[in-house]
C-alpha cells in the first residue's frame, strides 16, 4: 500500500493546527495513493493520548513516540525517530508543516534519507502517482511547478494553507518508547523564552494585525493592541522587519522572507511600506487590508482593501467600528 506519513507537531505537549493540517493533507495524498494516511508525534510520556483527536482528520494510526527527553524539540533526537519511522513503515510520502520546528526538521530527515524536500509548499496535487506541488521562490516573485519521483517523495506545507479537513480513520494511537541516546546529542536545551502569555504565535494565527515603520514610534502600539483586542480571538501581532530591527517588537512577531512566513485568513498591514521581503512572508493571506498615507505604497499592489491614510486617524476609527458592529451582534 501507498501509506503516507505526517509528521504532527506537538507544542508545549498539546497538538495544534499545524498537526490537523499535514494529517489533513496527508489523507487526501493516501485517498488518491490507494493507501492509508498515518501521523508521528514526538514528545514527551502522555504525548499519545492527546493525539488521538487526529483519526478526526484521517489518520488510520497514530504513532506516539514517547520519551522524557523528548518533551522539547531536539533536532539529533527528533530526526533520529522521524527517520527510523518512515524507514520502517516504508511510506510513499512525509508531509510536514512549514513552522519554525518543520523548517528546522525536515531538510534533516532529507539529508539522512538522501532524497530532496520540497519546502513551504502553497499547492500539492498527485498526478500519475507522483506528487506535483508549487512553491514561491525568489521572495514570492515567482512560482516553482515540481514533480516528486523520489520515494520517500518529501514535503513541507505552509501553515494556513491547507485547510483541516475532517475526514474520520481509525484514528489507533500506537505509542511506544523512542530508541534515543540523548547523551550523544550535541544540541541540549538549556532554557526557554516564550512570548508573553496569552501571546499566539503569528505563524498560526488566524487574523494579524501587523505594524510597521509608519507607526513612528513603539510607544504607538497600543493602537495596533487596541484593534486587536476589538477584533477578538484568533488575533496575532505581526510587526515589519524594520521595526524589529529597530528594537520596537521582539524577532517573534517579525513577518517576511527573514521573520516568519503567515497565511493567516485576514492580514492588517498598518503602516507597511510592502518591501519585497515584507510581501515574500504574507502575499499567500486570504484577504489584505492595508492602511499608508502614501497612495504609491508597494503594500497597495497585493491588498485586497486599501485605505490611503494617517494610520493615527484610520486605525481608531476602524476599531470603534469593529467595536460597534459586534456591539450590535
Amino acid at each position: 500500500m501507498a501509506n503516507v506519513l505526517a509528521f504532527a507537531e506537538q507544542r508545549n505537549g498539546e497538538i495544534g493546527g499545524p498537526a490537523r493540517e499535514t494529517t489533513s493533507v496527508a489523507a487526501r495524498v493516501a485517498s488518491s495513493l490507494g493507501g492509508e494516511a498515518h501521523a508521528l508525534v514526538i514528545g514527551g510520556p502522555g504525548t499519545g493520548a492527546k493525539a488521538a483527536d487526529l483519526g478526526r482528520y484521517g489518520a488510520a494510526v497514530i504513532a506516539a513516540a514517547e520519551h522524557e527527553a523528548l518533551q522539547d524539540y531536539n533536532p539529533d533526537g527528533y530526526v533520529k525517530v522521524v527517520v527510523d519511522r518512515v524507514r520502517d513503515g516504508a511510506y510513499d510520502a512525509v508531509i510536514f508543516p512549514a513552522t519554525t520546528l518543520g523548517k528546522d526538521l525536515a531538510p534533516r530527515v532529507a539529508a539522512l534519507l538522501d532524497v530532496p524536500l520540497a519546502g513551504d509548499v502553497t499547492q500539492l496535487d498527485v498526478e500519475g502517482g507522483a506528487l506535483s506541488v508549487v512553491r514561491p521562490i525568489y521572495a514570492g516573485k515567482a512560482f516553482a511547478h515540481l514533480t516528486l519521483n523520489a520515494k520517500p517523495a518529501l514535503v513541507s506545507i505552509r501553515p494556513n494553507v491547507f485547510q483541516a479537513a475532517e475526514n474520520a480513520a481509525a484514528g489507533t494511537v500506537e505509542t511506544y518508547s523512542a530508541e534515543v541516546d540523548p547523551g550523544s546529542w550535541g544540541v541540549r536545551v538549556l532554557e526557554r523564552k516564550a512570548a508573553g502569555e496569552g501571546a499566539l504565535d503569528v505563524a498560526e494565527a488566524t487574523i494579524i494585525v501587523s505594524g510597521g515603520r509608519g507607526m513612528k514610534d513603539p510607544s504607538n502600539w497600543p493602537l495596533l493592541e487596541g484593534l486587536s483586542d476589538a477584533i477578538g480571538e484568533g488575533v496575532a501581532l505581526g510587526a515589519s522587519r524594520a521595526v524589529v530591527d529597530a528594537g520596537w517588537r521582539p524577532h517573534g512577531e517579525q513577518v517576511g522572507q527573514t521573520g516568519k512566513t503567515v497565511s493567516p485568513k485576514l492580514y492588517f498591514a498598518i503602516g507597511i511600506s510592502g518591501a519585497i521581503q515584507h510581501l515574500a512572508g504574507m502575499r499567500t493571506s486570504k484577504t489584505i487590508v492595508a492602511v499608508n498615507k502614501d497612495p504609491d505604497a508597494p503594500i497597495f499592489n497585493v491588498a485586497d482593501y486599501g485605505i490611503v491614510g494617517d494610520l493615527f486617524d484610520v486605525v481608531p476609527r476602524l476599531t470603534d467600528e469593529i467595536k460597534a458592529l459586534k456591539a450590535k451582534g
